[in-house]
């Protein structure tokens, strides 16, 4: 997001020695007090005005709970806030989804958070988690996001989901849906579908980097989710690819690459986070 131009206030919802990809990590996780004595600084010096809120991996109910109010403070100083939200929760492997956050968290996504978020951007799974729908095709996938809409946000992105894609197997399909009211009432409802290659690896963060393009691609595009989402699938693929070319490098041939020569390669695609070649298309549905 700094690359990208904007100015960001960061605060930690854990604080641990690195991410918890690895076989062992230490630290702490922040609670709501401690979030809410940080949102207090920052009030009484009145530099709390915001234009974009983003929230990511959280591991605790009241401070997600607690997420909401500041938001809704935010909002109501600033009525034109967005808030993108990653409602980050579990995953499937090998078909089967597990939550990797402890399981009280959903009710409070599904019933506080999203219902005030205007970007989200969950996988396949947490999709179906919020809506108690399963998906299996692509119709179901798009009655999933109209359900998602029904919730609040205008703009929901499945970024990764196991369906069958066009180009083949070794294609990852991500679904978009941007819903605007128009002044005089009407609804238009613009739907789009990614496929980007498949790389064979464990990667840990792709869903933060891809929720800050996103966030960064539509407050450039605001009424072209199909650039915005292009824009941020194709910097993704640039910097999984440079990561796996490095982390094959590192392990030698016939070696797995470990967590630590997995760590996405931010620093050096600085260029292509900044100004994407565009190698993956959108299909507008």
């Amino acid at each position: 997001l700094q690359v990208l131009g904007f100015e960001v206030d960061t605060v930690n919802s854990v604080q641990f020695s690195n991410h918890t990809g690895y076989a062992h990590w230490k630290g702490q996780v922040l609670n709501s007090d401690e979030l809410h004595e940080l949102y207090e600084g920052l009030k009484l010096n009145k530099v709390n005005r915001y234009d974009y809120v983003l929230t990511g991996y959280t591991r605790d109910t009241s401070f997600l709970a607690m997420v909401v109010d500041i938001v809704q403070e935010l909002k109501q100083q600033n009525s034109n806030l967005v808030y993108v939200c990653d409602p980050v929760m579990g995953d499937k492997w090998n078909g089967e989804g597990s939550m990797y956050v402890p399981k009280d968290l959903l009710p409070v996504y599904r019933d506080k958070v999203v219902p005030v978020a205007d970007i989200i951007t969950p996988n396949q799974f947490e999709a179906e988690l919020l809506t108690g729908r399963k998906i299996y095709t692509e119709k179901d996938a798009l009655e999933v996001m109209d359900m998602l809409h029904a919730m609040g946000p205008e703009t929901v992105v499945i970024t990764s989901s196991d369906l069958q894609a066009p180009l083949g197997n070794d294609y990852l399909i991500a679904l978009g849906s941007h819903r605007k009211t128009k002044a005089d009432g009407t609804r238009i409802t613009q739907r789009i579908r990614m496929e980007s290659p498949k790389v064979d690896a464990v990667f840990v963060g792709t869903g933060d980097l891809f929720a800050a393009m996103l966030l960064a691609w539509t407050h450039k595009h605001p009424n072209n989710l199909k650039v915005a989402c292009e824009k941020t699938v194709s910097a993704m693929q640039h910097v999984l690819q440079r990561t796996i070319k490095s982390a094959k490098a590192q392990a030698g041939e016939g070696n797995k690459p470990n967590s630590a020569q997995l760590e996405l390669r931010m620093v050096q695609s600085k260029k292509d986070i900044e100004n994407p070649e565009i190698i993956v298309k959108a299909t507008v549905l």
